[in-house]
């Protein structure tokens, strides 16, 4: 199994460079098939489409994963939430609604309930 998996791995930067090659050459076919048209731009040639592309991941970077980016990242906030005393992670909360107000919004489109005052009494 260990031998099969080597194998595969010299596929890899194959499989890369043919992916970047596709992606550049829908650029370079949209690029000249409907900006010229559309915009008056000029036409580009095949390697200036992959540097188009390149310029475009440096500007706009890499599409982050959920809310915390990376899986590793989640784990790293997760474990920190987890070590907070139930004081702290109140104290946290509300300084995230200070910052940021208070959301996610309820999804049924409602508006959000009040936090509770302290002097009242609690809701049933």
């Amino acid at each position: 199994m260990k031998n099969q998996c080597c194998k595969f791995r010299l596929f890899i930067p194959l499989i890369v460079l043919a992916v970047v090659a596709l992606l550049a050459w829908a650029v370079y076919g949209l690029w000249n098939g409907v900006l010229i048209d559309v915009l008056g731009v000029k036409a580009v040639t095949y390697w200036q489409a992959l540097g188009i592309l390149v310029l475009a991941k440096i500007l706009f970077g890499f599409p982050r994963r959920g809310p915390f980016g990376s899986p590793w990242r989640r784990r790293m906030m997760m474990k920190r939430w987890m070590s907070l005393t139930p004081e702290q992670r109140e104290q946290m909360r509300q300084e995230m609604r200070e910052r940021f107000g208070d959301w996610p919004r309820p999804c049924c489109g409602g508006e959000p309930e009040e936090p509770e005052k302290s002097g009242d009494a609690p809701k049933a």
